[in-house]
């Protein structure tokens, strides 16, 4: 018996697991291609193909007279957009989303500033905990939450008048565009729900941001004479901003498509996602509603393409 007879006698024969890891190992880029597959169809096919689909379906017009979508390109749903009542509803979307992305900011940015130069430790876990706690519960059990609490009998009227603060909040409640009946009917009540639940979005970055400014650039700044206030102008701010623009991708773009909290918490005023929610199942216009949704798609890669320039993926 030969030797190479006597190896196949003592080795027991391959299985298929085997032979396929003896495959991949002589042709890695094979395996590369196998794992890469399914996550690529399915971004080319379903994510890419909606999207698609979706700018299809908004060059068609809708039939005024039968309601039936017409298969034939046309800008006329285009040109809607821009009458009164649609360009109010981009208008107020775009205010709000700007608002409350500025609100974030000024929030979060003394919160980040401290975990990021102070907080150490057991207080560092504390403030990833109160950051990420909020975001493990249900999104519609905060909404449904904070409409109860800024409710004309909730606790947050309940406490302006045991405070002495009711003429204030009546006040500010009586300015138009602003106020309404009580804060859960109001363009302010939606503002400080749309905040708090995106607030821990923004943080985050911002924190990460902040955590990357060296030392030395600090003690370097005091040492040249710079006040507090000046080296948060020329140092600290300059070296966050990034982060800044990181959280205000998040706030920005949630803000724009969200169609929940404007219809359970504020006005009967609609904003894009409301628009799009409404006019794709109630109303039956799939190319306005496509039309809509398109316009948020454009406004966000414009300012992903400017906080790219800006460098704010360096802060994801």
């Amino acid at each position: 018996m030969t030797s190479a007879a006597n190896a196949a006698a003592i080795l027991p024969e391959r299985g298929l697991a085997d032979r396929l890891t003896a495959l991949f190992w002589r042709r890695p880029r094979l395996l590369l291609i196998l794992m890469l597959s399914p996550p690529l169809i399915w971004l080319g096919l379903v994510y890419l193909g909606s999207l698609l689909a979706l700018l299809l379906q908004s060059f068609y017009a809708i039939d005024e007279f039968s309601g039936v979508v017409k298969p034939e390109l046309t800008l006329k749903t285009y040109a809607e957009l821009f009458r009164a009542q649609n360009l109010d509803i981009i208008l107020r979307t775009l205010g709000m989303s700007a608002a409350v992305t500025l609100g974030c900011a000024l929030i979060a940015f003394p919160i980040a500033y401290y975990a990021a130069r102070f907080a150490r430790g057991r207080w560092k876990a504390l403030f990833y905990l109160g950051v990420m706690l909020p975001l493990w519960s249900s999104y519609l059990v905060k909404v449904y939450a904070w409409k109860l609490i800024l409710a004309k009998e909730g606790i947050v009227t309940w406490a302006a008048e045991g405070a002495g603060l009711s003429m204030i909040l009546n006040a500010v409640l009586a300015i138009p565009g602003l106020g309404g009946n009580s804060l859960s009917t109001s363009p302010l009540g939606t503002f400080i729900v749309f905040v708090y639940v995106w607030l821990p979005y923004m943080i985050l970055p911002m924190q990460a941001a902040l955590e990357r400014v060296p030392v030395s650039m600090l003690e370097a700044s005091a040492d040249l004479g710079a006040s507090r206030g000046q080296t948060f102008r020329t140092v600290v701010l300059p070296l966050a901003l990034p982060g800044v623009i990181a959280g205000s991708i998040f706030t920005f773009s949630l803000t724009m498509g969200d169609y929940i909290i404007p219809q359970i918490v504020g006005t009967s005023a609609r904003f894009i996602g409301l628009a799009v929610y409404q006019l794709q199942g109630t109303a039956g216009n799939i190319p306005l509603a496509a039309a809509f949704a398109v316009v948020p798609i454009l406004i966000m890669l414009v300012y992903l393409w400017i906080a790219k320039r800006m460098g704010a993926f360096d802060a994801l």
